[in-house]
This record gives structure tokens, sequence and C-alpha cells, in this order.
């Protein structure tokens, strides 16, 4: 893998690539990646890793920067540390473990670079005790933080970052990526609306064959309504189950992840397999998955009320077609607090007008 392989892998960044190739001849000894997930944040963390662990050597035959960049890419060299909170926050023990890990010298390359995922979760204490690493680390230990915003309370470990901005992909780079992976013209524009940005997303959902099922269903709960709530628990039931079979494509890569744990700890045992935090990662993606799936259906449904407040009578549609659009807006904003996906939704779908 050259030079020119290594970034592409990160998608719709220009100005963050240019920025971290030009960083990579000198590299200072903390960044910060501060964007929302699915944007290319963490395949930077690694071309970054990858770039810093080759040097400048890029000729023909360099068969040991090649290496060292194909390792990063796939996130299985050895002096690249990816820390991860196992819970909903990075607690002040997992960063003391991290301090331990910026001590130790490299295995293989002259650098080692430590990435500690959604820093924005670190509790205050964690933050703190991690400011001294970050200030002062060992001269060959280069920290990547990614967040998807950076609190008040972590603005001083920010202002000892440099940091990388990695705004949401436009549509239209998320439809060219997945073109590019030969997903139809047509279905790649309608995933990268429903992705919001997240090329991940896209590119996750382009696995399921029952997305456009999905999408039409949740366009159709308003020619559904009656105003009875037996109406309404038949809509939500079926939504529900719509959006557990959603899980099926994540749930394939996640058995797939721990059938080769599985065989790497056959191979090198037990030891440092790191399977306790690959379950939690899992149940976070599933846990976001889920909240994605909300989203999504619940900005479909939006853009059919303002279809209909467009087209119908001014006097009727219009007013009612507005007014459901905010209740969506509002329900949407509740996701933050982790509600009752059932008594959520049926609340909204008593209150929405139906359409027919």
């Amino acid at each position: 893998m050259n030079r020119d392989e290594l970034w592409a892998t990160v998608v719709g960044q220009p100005e963050a690539v240019s920025l971290l190739r030009d960083a990579a001849s000198a590299p200072v000894h903390a960044y910060m990646f501060v964007g929302p997930p699915g944007t290319g944040r963490m395949e930077a963390a690694r071309a970054f890793a990858g770039a810093l662990f080759a040097g400048d050597t890029d000729g023909p035959g360099d068969a040991g920067a090649d290496r060292h960049r194909r390792l990063a890419v796939e996130g299985l060299h050895p002096d690249l540390v990816l820390i991860q909170p196992e819970g909903r926050a990075l607690l002040v023990a997992e960063t003391a473990s991290i301090t331990r890990e910026g001590s130790r010298s490299p295995v293989e390359a002259a650098r080692k670079v430590i990435v500690v995922d959604r820093f924005e979760t670190a509790e205050p204490e964690a933050a703190a005790g991690l400011l001294k690493t970050i200030e002062e680390p060992p001269a060959s230990t280069v920290f990547v933080l990614l967040a998807e915003e950076v609190p008040e309370e972590h603005v001083t470990v920010a202002s000892r970052c440099v940091r990388v901005e990695f705004p949401p992909l436009t549509n239209e780079v998320v439809a060219q990526a997945l073109v590019a992976d030969s997903v139809d013209e047509e279905l790649a524009d309608a995933l990268a609306v429903a992705a919001s940005g997240r090329l991940d997303r896209a590119r996750l959902l382009a696995e399921d064959p029952a997305f456009m099922g999905r999408r039409e269903a949740w366009r159709s709960v308003p020619d559904r309504l009656d105003g009875t709530g037996a109406a309404v628990a038949v809509v939500v039931a079926e939504i529900q189950e719509l959006i557990d079979g959603s899980q099926i494509p994540l749930a394939t890569r996640h058995k797939v992840e721990l059938e080769d744990l599985d065989e790497r700890e056959k191979a090198l045992g037990t030891r440092g397999s790191g399977r306790r935090q690959v379950v939690e990662r899992q149940r976070r993606e599933v846990r976001r998955l889920r909240d994605d799936e909300l989203r999504f259906g619940l900005a479909t449904l939006s853009r059919r009320y303002l279809d209909w407040a467009t087209v119908c009578d001014p006097s009727v549609g219009s007013t009612a077609g507005l007014e459901a659009t905010e209740r969506i807006t509002g329900a949407t904003a509740e996701l933050t607090r982790n509600p009752n996906e059932p008594l959520l939704l049926q609340a909204l779908f008593l209150d929405l007008p139906a359409i027919g």
C-alpha cells in the first residue's frame, strides 16, 4: 500500500487529509479529530498512524513501509493502540491505563500512536488525569483523540492538541462512494439521504435488502392513521418489527467479528484479545443503530407531511402538515433521553393527522 492508497481510505475530507499528510513529516504530540461518527475520523486516525509508522519511505519494493501502512489501515499494527470506553463514559481508571500505555516503547515502528475514541464522554477527572500525559508524552508517542464535540470541561485538553475538523459528508460524496462500491446509482442516492452524512451507516444500509421497504412503511404511516388507538397500536408494532429486522446486517458483521476473534484467541491465547471491549462496542453499535433508524424514520415521516402541506388546500392541510412536522421534531429531540420506543411512537402517532 503506497501513500496515495493509504489516504484514499479517508473519503470526502480533503482539508483534513491535506493537513494530516503535511503533519506526518513532523508530528506534534497530540491531535483531536472532531466530528460526527461515520465521517472518516477513525479511518483518518489509522491512515495517519500508517504514515507515521512508514516514515518518509515510499520507494518501489519497500515492503516494510507497505506493511506498516496496511496493518495500520486494518487496525492490526502492534504500535497502533485503540482505547474505547467500556461503558457510556471514559473513566479515570481507563485514562490511567492510557498513561501506562503511552509510557511504553514502540514494538516495530519508530513511533507509537494511541487513539482514544469517544473522548467527549470522558469524566472531568479523567480528562484532567490525561492532561499531563498529553502535555508531556514520550517523544515516540503521538495521541489522537476522537470526539463528536468538545464539552466545556474538556477545553483545556483540546487546547493542547492540534484540532482537525471532520464535518458531515455531503449526500453527493456519500452517494459517489457507494456507487464506487458497486451500489446502484438510484439506490445510492436514497441511502445517502437516509445516512445523514455518515458513510459507515450508508454502507451498512447498502447491505440491507429491507431498507426500501422500511422507508415506504414510514411514508405510509399517515395513510393508516384514523385517530384510534387500535390503528396506532398496529402501526407501531409493525414499525418496531421493522426496526428489529434492521439489525440483521449489523448482527451478521458482529458474528463474523467474534468468530475472527475466536480464531485469534485459539492461535495466540486469550491474553490481550480485548473480547470484553469488543462486546461492549458491539452493544453500543446496536443502540446507535436503533437510534439512527428512529431518526431516519421520523425524518421520512416529517418529509411526507411537508409534501402534503405544499400540495393540499392551504386552509386545511398546510397548517396541519406544518404542525405535524413540529410534533415530529419534538419527538426526535426526545431520543436524546433514551425513551421507551413504543410509548414515544404511540404518543406521537395519536397526535398526528391522517392523510387520505
